[in-house]
């Protein structure tokens, strides 16, 4: 299908203001010019959301076709291939390879940081949280009922703090940790307006997911956090409403910029050995598979580096999915530029990084990741389905 006969009618987005991901997917439309309409989801809309997609989600787009699509990334994927034009996936080893590492860090490191600075301080519900989701749920509805629907999703929400490590003998990590890594991004876009160059790239809209919708919006973070740092608000504000959508460059060279030095290492010294201890979940999970169902979206608790400190969470499944993409980038490049690859990953403390294991290969059940069918072709006993937990 050309790209005409795909605008010729509007995209829907399924989606809140309030969403992490949700963020992410409108930022993506509005720099690529895609005609998009988004709808608001109601009270009763999870249903058919939940009938059409396997999950109760946001955000969700539904093509002029009427495909409803799913996931933040699949989403990007599919309108990156109907809209060629100004590409936010760079075609160079490097840059390529570095904006899937940095959007995979985007979309799974930073949920605790976005979940702490939501819901463990209470001006963010009292003041917008609560009035908005009551407002989106049931618009027609009394306030009193409004209310208690918004309690409903708040209380659903919260109650995964524990298993992101959200608790209180972490939260003194968690702050350190996002304002050290906040300061580093205020002195990159003090140099560069996007992550990459001039032009945003999948990193960018991994990376403003949380630092947008959550951090970005909510009061106390947004005042005490981003607002304080004025090159990253900037960047904030630029990735919610481009000036010149379909416009910028990478930087020539396949070069990636100085400034990112730090960030990268943080990745490479802190997330991958996340994502390590995660597989090993994975693999003590494999005999435990039931068919059709996939992993759980979370396993065993795992331990890994976060700053200075040591962090503590449940493993995600879906984390190591994410980070497939940027492995697959990296083994679908010559080995010249795999070369390259490496050659700069040395240098930020990712020798090894695109050596990362992930076995079985996994694919994506909407909310859930199951392996494979070439790379774990064992039968699988057991029941069907394929349900998650929201991924607002």
């Amino acid at each position: 299908m050309s790209s005409r006969t795909a605008v010729s009618k509007p995209y829907i987005l399924y989606a809140w203001p309030l969403s992490l991901y949700s963020g992410k997917v409108r930022a993506y439309l509005r720099y690529k010019g895609i005609s998009f309409v988004e709808k608001p989801i109601r009270a009763w809309t999870f249903r058919t959301i939940e009938r059409k997609t396997g999950a109760n989600v946001m955000p969700v787009l539904v093509t002029p076709e009427g495909e409803w699509l799913q996931d933040s990334s699949a989403i990007m994927d599919r309108l990156e291939q109907r809209f060629p034009q100004a590409p936010v996936l760079p075609a160079t080893p490097r840059q390529r390879v570095a904006a899937y590492v940095l959007e995979a860090w985007g979309d799974e490191y930073w949920l605790p940081a976005a979940m702490h600075y939501r819901w463990n301080f209470r001006e963010n519900f009292e003041r917008l949280f609560r009035q908005e989701a009551g407002d989106l749920l049931a618009p027609l509805a009394p306030r009193f009922v409004k209310d208690r629907l918004a309690d409903g999703i708040a209380a659903k929400l919260r109650g995964f703090l524990p298993g992101l490590g959200v608790v209180s003998a972490q939260v003194n990590t968690i702050e350190a940790w996002t304002e050290g890594m906040l300061d580093r991004f205020d002195a990159h876009f003090e140099q560069q307006p996007y992550l990459l160059g001039t032009r945003p790239s999948y990193g960018d809209f991994g990376l403003v997911g949380p630092l947008f919708a959550h951090l970005g919006r909510d009061p106390y973070p947004r005042r005490t956090l981003i607002e304080p740092r004025r090159h990253l608000a900037a960047w904030v504000a630029r990735m919610q409403q481009p000036e010149r959508p379909r416009s910028g460059e990478f930087l020539s060279g396949d070069r990636i910029p100085p400034t990112l030095a730090p960030v990268f290492e943080a990745i490479f010294t802190e997330f991958w050995p996340s994502l390590a201890a995660i597989q090993d979940e994975v693999r003590r999970a494999l005999p435990t598979l039931r068919n059709g169902r996939g992993f759980r979206r979370s396993l065993g608790e795992i331990e890994f580096p976060m700053g200075a400190r040591r962090y503590r969470r449940l493993a995600t499944p879906y984390s190591l999915w994410m980070a497939q993409r940027a492995l697959d980038a990296y083994r679908g490049l010559a080995p010249a530029q795999q070369l390259s690859v490496d050659a700069w990953l040395a240098t930020v403390s990712g020798a090894k990084a695109m050596q990362l294991a992930i076995e079985p290969r996994l694919t994506r059940m909407a909310l859930r990741v199951a392996p494979e069918a070439s790379s774990y072709p064992l039968p699988l006993a057991g029941e069907g389905g394929a349900q998650g937990r929201e991924r607002a």
